[in-house]
């Protein structure tokens, strides 16, 4: 059974998450913004996702190597969830059977 201080972490974390989320859509629901800032917000998602894998480019385990090379071909050819979803089931699986 699950702890409850994890329990209460996890719905904490998701709380914050789910505010950070909406935040930027009820900050900026009445206004125009121009073609840059529409760029720019829509790239930010990419970017949270190369901050939160870029150490693994300095990994010395070989399955996070392989797992990175995996996510970046799948980035290539995927939408952002299916890379995301592509690259956790690749690190999870190699680091399970490489180590």
């Amino acid at each position: 059974m699950i702890h409850f201080t994890t329990l209460l972490t996890i719905l904490l974390m998701a709380c914050v998450t789910y505010m950070t989320r909406i935040a930027g859509y009820v900050a900026l629901r009445n206004r125009v913004l121009s073609a840059r800032v529409v760029e720019v917000m829509e790239a930010a998602p990419g970017c949270v996702l190369i901050s939160v894998i870029a150490p693994d480019f300095v990994s010395d385990r070989p399955a996070d190597l392989v797992a990175l090379a995996v996510t970046l071909l799948a980035a290539t050819r995927l939408s952002i969830l299916p890379t995301v979803v592509t690259g956790v089931a690749a690190a999870g699986l190699l680091r399970h059977v490489i180590g």
